[in-house]
Order: C-alpha cells, then sequence, then structure tokens
C-alpha cells in the first residue's frame, strides 16, 4: 500500500514524546500498565527504560526514535489494519515501524495475551 509522501512525513516529524502520554492513557483506560507499555516498546526497538526516557527527554522525532532502534527480527509478523491501513502492505519503512508500535499498543489495550503481543 502506498501512503502519500505528506502522510510520510507528518508521521516522520510526529515526536515520540507527544504521542507517549496518548499510549499511557491508551493502556491504562484498560487495566494494563506502563511496565507491560515498556516491554511491548522493548521488544519492537530494543530501548531500555533508560534510553526510552532520554528519547521522551529530548523530544526526538518518530524518524529519529527509529533510526536508533534495533528493531526485533519478528517485527514482520505484526499484521492487521491500523488506522485504516493494513500494516503488511505499507512500502514507506518508517511509515510501517510507527504502525508496528501503534498495533502493538492497541493489542495491549484490547488485552490480547503478552506472548501473542511479543510474537513469541
Amino acid at each position: 500500500m502506498t501512503t502519500t509522501p505528506e502522510h510520510d512525513k507528518r508521521i516522520a516529524d510526529l515526536t515520540f514524546a507527544s504521542v507517549y502520554p496518548h499510549y499511557i492513557s491508551k493502556v491504562e483506560k484498560k487495566g494494563r500498565t506502563i511496565e507491560e507499555l515498556h516491554q511491548v516498546i522493548k521488544w519492537l526497538t530494543g530501548f531500555d527504560d533508560n534510553k526510552l526516557q532520554k528519547l521522551i527527554d529530548e523530544k526526538v522525532t518518530f524518524e529519529t526514535f527509529f533510526s536508533q532502534a534495533n528493531l526485533n527480527p519478528n517485527a514482520h509478523l505484526i499484521r492487521g489494519v491500523i488506522c485504516g491501513y493494513r500494516i503488511e502492505d505499507i512500502e514507506t519503512p518508517l511509515t510501517r515501524q510507527t504502525r508496528y508500535l501503534d498495533k502493538l499498543v492497541d493489542e495491549l489495550a484490547k488485552g490480547r495475551k503478552m506472548e501473542k503481543i511479543l510474537r513469541q
């Protein structure tokens, strides 16, 4: 699936720090914890809590966030629709990686078991 250049640029320029509170709110409303959210983020990116906090404090863009990530080799197993896009069909790597994270947060909020979320 081809996204528009404008869409891809908007995602690239969005700061992780601006979205992170929404992730927290989403999972906590459904009875999940920040620790579980961090576990999901760590699985996808390799970031520990200290690195994650540093990136939040620096207000890095998603482009910088994912350029510093060590993407999990099983990330390609994340499939489905998020924000109207079928993840496996998104051609732009950064947009696909961002949607991976969105999908994992969604699954966490929906009560999916951690073993399934982490594609183990």
